[in-house]
């Protein structure tokens, strides 16, 4: 297929981890995304997520595999954070508005999780990778659910997969949020398949800005 150098959706900050993880570099934005943010008002707690770029927040957790509590807790707190009063989005034409639920987009691998998230969030877009491909919001937040690599229900491939980590991270417009336990960012590879699986993903999160849960 052809290849188009340019994106008319990611932010440069979004933008410099999907072309350096995915396409060799050769993927840039184009002028008047850079006006894209998430703006919040001094001491509200979404001012600590700095607005643009990528952001992971780590949740500890045990024994997990294909649903994980703390971790739909975690994205609840981050939702009411985006959400409050005096948060808003301004576009790439330099234009803002109240940020609100239709703003977001909340990403996870297993249907289990994404039950979990949709009981506690009624009213936001959630679903798994497959659902939202070709979709975009100003916001998306990507629960990773398991607790480490050994506990994946579909195995390291699966979980790690490049593909569903690009489609996941490259949906947001302003701000990519990963929720996950730390332990995912320190497989045990054996294989240099499984090394480049976890390179994207530990690559993302040296380039993110570590948010501890609101």
């Amino acid at each position: 297929g052809l290849f188009l150098h340019q994106t008319r959706r990611l932010h440069p900050l979004i933008c410099a981890f999907t072309a350096e993880a995915f396409y060799e570099n050769r993927l840039t934005s184009v002028p008047g995304l850079e006006q894209q943010a998430v703006l919040a008002p001094p001491g509200a707690a979404a001012a600590t997520l700095g607005g643009t770029g990528l952001v992971y927040v780590p949740v500890g957790h045990d024994a997990n595999q294909s649903r994980s509590l703390e971790e739909v807790e975690a994205v609840a707190a981050l939702v009411a954070a985006l959400t409050a009063e005096g948060v808003r989005y301004r576009n790439a034409d330099a234009e803002d508005a109240p940020l609100t639920t239709e703003d977001l987009m909340v990403v996870a691998p297993y249907n289990a999780q994404v039950t979990a998230l949709a009981e506690r969030l009624p009213g936001v877009h959630i679903g798994t990778v497959d659902k939202f491909q070709g979709q975009q919001a100003p916001v998306v937040i990507i629960s990773l659910t398991t607790s480490t690599p050994e506990d994946a229900p579909r195995g390291m491939d699966f979980l790690y997969s490049a593909n569903r980590l690009n489609v996941a991270t490259s949906r947001a417009k302003a701000l990519s949020i990963l929720v996950g336990n730390p332990r995912l960012f320190e497989p045990d590879c054996r294989t240099p398949a499984q090394m480049r699986l976890a390179n994207a993903f530990c690559r993302y999160r040296e380039l993110a800005r570590e948010v501890w849960p609101l």
